[in-house]
C-alpha cells in the first residue's frame, strides 16, 4: 500500500471517527469508520496491509477513546487479516462481494464491544442490542464499505 495513503488514513479516519462521525449518523446509528476502512484495505490491498491498517487504527482508537483497552486493536487487526484472506479466496473481489463479510465483521466487532464493556449481560439484552443497534450499524457499515471500496480501488489500484 502507498505510504502516503496509509499515513492519510491514520491522520484522518481516527479523528474523524471521534469527532465528526455523529454527523454521518442516520436515525441515530453511527458507522464504525475505522472498521470500514480496515475491511476495505484488507479486501483491496491484501491481508498484510489490512493487518497494518487494522493494528494502527485499532491502536489509535483505543488510545483516544474511553473504551475497553485493547478491544479495538485486537478486533480491527483480526478483521483486517480476515478481510484479506477472504479476498484471496473470492473469485472476483468487487464492491458487491464484500457486503456480507463486512456485515458479519461489523456484528462480530459490536458483539465483542458489548460483551467486553458489560460483562454481566442477559441473553435478552444481547438479542435486543443485536436487533436495534448491531444489525442496523452492520448494514450501514457494509453499504459504506461497498462505496468506499469502489472508490478506493479506482484511485489506488493494487499492484
Amino acid at each position: 500500500m502507498n505510504p502516503i495513503l496509509f499515513a492519510g488514513i491514520l491522520l484522518i479516519i481516527v479523528p474523524f471517527q471521534a469527532t465528526l462521525a455523529n454527523s454521518l449518523s442516520v436515525w441515530g446509528i453511527r458507522p464504525d469508520l475505522c472498521l470500514v476502512i480496515t475491511c476495505v484495505v484488507g479486501f483491496g490491498f491484501g491481508q498484510w496491509d489490512g493487518v497494518k491498517v487494522g493494528f494502527a487504527v485499532g491502536f489509535l482508537q483505543d488510545l483516544f477513546s474511553g473504551g475497553e483497552l485493547w478491544a479495538n486493536l485486537i478486533t480491527k487487526t483480526g478483521i483486517g487479516f480476515l478481510s484479506g484472506v477472504t479476498a484471496e479466496h473470492l473469485t472476483n473481489t468487487n464492491s458487491h462481494a464484500i457486503f456480507l463479510p463486512v456485515l458479519v465483521f461489523s456484528i462480530f466487532s459490536g458483539s465483542v464491544y458489548l460483551v467486553s464493556s458489560t460483562p454481566h449481560l442477559e441473553i435478552e439484552d444481547v438479542l435486543y442490542g443485536l436487533q436495534t443497534v448491531f444489525l442496523p450499524q452492520a448494514l450501514f457499515d457494509a453499504i459504506l464499505a461497498m462505496g468506499l471500496h469502489h472508490i478506493l480501488i479506482r484511485w489506488f489500484p493494487h499492484e
